[in-house]
């Protein structure tokens, strides 16, 4: 009987670690390692060299890996979309990318203005496609310590504006759900809100280049 209430409780414990929510800082710190692996995936996909992440989440597999995997595959479709607006981004915000200030601030004032009527899955992706495209810009013209400095102020967002989002929907497992769902309304769902994005984005870099410097 001891044994068996042992591993009751042995059981039970593990069930809380997996039922509990995310903390923030553990969302923060997926959030970041999610961007390193989407960063690294814009850069092979441009053909350029840059050093691979430590521990990236598609190779390393299990529910982050998935994630990761569903968030790539998810950017792939919104940048078919919609290809010139996630293409030479520094240019488009008019900014010079050896100043780590200048990246950082245009950054968080685009993701800002994206997220400006509320959040969706489809204004995640989109900040992660601007990320993976303003370090591509980086890497390109000689700045590659800049992708540290994205995946910084992608943190640094995520804790300010997003963490309680995503604890309601319990992590960024939620994410899994715009490929795992076969209800068309779903899907439908997500391309309005990926199109609504960009929309968000345009508006964004209009903002950024008409405001006071």
């Amino acid at each position: 009987m001891e044994m068996l209430r042992r591993s009751s409780v042995f059981a039970a414990e593990v069930m809380e670690v997996f039922d509990r929510s995310p903390t923030d800082k553990e969302l923060v710190s997926q959030a970041k390692a999610l961007c390193r692996d989407y960063i690294h995936s814009r850069l092979n996909r441009a053909g350029i060299g840059w050093s691979k992440p430590e521990h990236g989440l598609v190779a390393s597999g299990g529910t982050m890996g998935e994630i990761s995997s569903v968030l790539i595959w998810l950017g792939d479709e919104l940048e078919y979309l919609r290809p010139n607006i996630y293409r030479n981004v520094a240019r488009q915000l008019n900014i010079t990318v050896a100043s780590e200030s200048v990246v950082s601030d245009a950054f968080l004032a685009v993701a800002a203005d994206i997220f400006s009527t509320g959040v969706t899955w489809g204004k995640v992706v989109s900040l992660y496609a601007v990320a993976g495209a303003l370090a591509v810009d980086c890497v390109r013209h000689g700045h590659p310590a800049m992708v540290h400095t994205i995946v910084d102020c992608m943190g640094e967002f995520v804790r300010k504006s997003l963490t309680s989002w995503l604890r309601r929907r319990g992590g960024w497992v939620d994410v899994t759900k715009c490929v795992v769902n076969t209800d068309p309304s779903f899907r439908s769902h997500w391309l309005v809100s990926a199109v609504c994005a960009c929309g968000h984005y345009l508006k964004a870099m209009v903002f950024y280049l008409l405001r006071e410097k």
